[in-house]
């Protein structure tokens, strides 16, 4: 992997195409394409020069359903975050554990779920004994990203100094307060948290060798038959998470507690023989389809959703609240 690779005017051409998919009606993206070649060969040739310089974002909220900060990037860098991304990811991949669910693919939430039920029916011998279940979610995850701490692990891994000017470049683009923070609208971000919570995994699959443990972004858990084990382990997590990636646990989303008494995890509620949506996830479908039809891409989004557990009677009250808007 070289900086070549990432800057040429070849993958720049394939990034627009995979980025521009679902965006050709945007005015931003339609602005960009009137000039698409000179555009690209501009912003190759800046790379090139090294005097690219990323342009300030757009800010915007959004609830999702908890209010959420938006930092939106110019047509132009969004492109150049995807070209990073097409070359580093492949790369990265590798280095991540397989339990790693989050910006990789093949992987996504729900298999994150299916794997937590797998390792909960081998901790609990097929439901026969108890399988206690450690929660944990970090406090504001994204808004305090270290930029120092990711970029010396990200230059641990990359050893070609023009990729590394130009993440860097990326990274200093944006930052909360005091050099911290990504912004949730870059590409770029999904995967550099990753990077940066690979130390993390690396950590708790091999230094404090737990073999139950499953992530997806920010969202982890951990899977024993031996409360005490797990208390324990909640210590040395919170110990490293706070002296070697300056992160904090959200004290009130972190518990202890049985498998069979219900866990709540990705939006889904899981027990011993089904999930359910978690009831704040079932006011926001029932809200979310409210004067949409039965074929709108809102509702059949959540309906699809609903097939990964126990979701028929609020699938068919979508249903009837579409037939009776449409």
């Amino acid at each position: 992997m070289i900086y070549k690779d990432i800057i040429s005017t070849e993958n720049l051409l394939n990034s627009w195409s995979e980025f521009v998919r679902g965006k050709k009606n945007k005015k931003d993206v339609a602005e960009f394409s009137l000039n698409l070649l000179d555009n690209i060969f501009k912003l190759h040739k800046d790379l090139r020069n090294k005097i690219y310089k990323h342009s300030d974002y757009e800010h915007f909220k959004i609830s999702d359903p908890k209010p959420r900060d938006i930092h939106k990037a110019s047509v132009r860098d969004r492109l150049l975050h995807h070209a990073i991304c097409s070359i580093i990811k492949p790369y990265f991949d590798k280095k991540f554990i397989y339990d790693c669910y989050s910006s990789r693919d093949y992987k996504g939430a729900h298999r994150a779920m299916n794997g937590f039920r797998c390792f909960a029916g081998k901790v609990s011998k097929n439901h026969t004994k108890s399988c206690w279940v450690l929660k944990c979610d970090i406090r504001k995850f994204f808004a305090t990203i270290d930029h120092k701490i990711l970029l010396s692990i990200f230059y641990k891994h990359i050893k070609d100094e023009d990729i590394n000017w130009l993440i860097q470049k990326i990274v200093s683009s944006f930052n909360t307060k005091k050099r911290k923070g990504l912004p949730l609208g870059n590409l770029t971000s999904q995967i550099l948290v990753n990077v940066y919570m690979n130390e993390f995994d690396q950590y708790i699959k091999h230094k404090l060798k737990v073999k139950y443990y499953v992530r997806y972004a920010d969202d982890f858990v951990i899977l024993s038959d031996n409360k005490e084990y797990i208390e324990q382990l909640l210590i040395n997590i919170n110990s490293f998470l706070n002296s070697k990636l300056k992160l904090k646990l959200h004290p009130n989303k972190v518990f202890i507690k049985t498998y069979a008494s219900g866990v709540d995890f990705l939006g889904w509620v899981h027990f011993t023989d089904h999930r359910t949506l978690r009831s704040s996830t079932k006011r926001r479908a029932i809200k979310g389809v409210i004067g949409c039809d039965t074929d709108s891409r809102t509702s059949q989004s959540y309906l699809g959703l609903l097939k990964h557990g126990n979701g028929k009677k609020i699938a068919k009250s979508i249903e009837n609240i579409t037939r009776k808007d449409g």
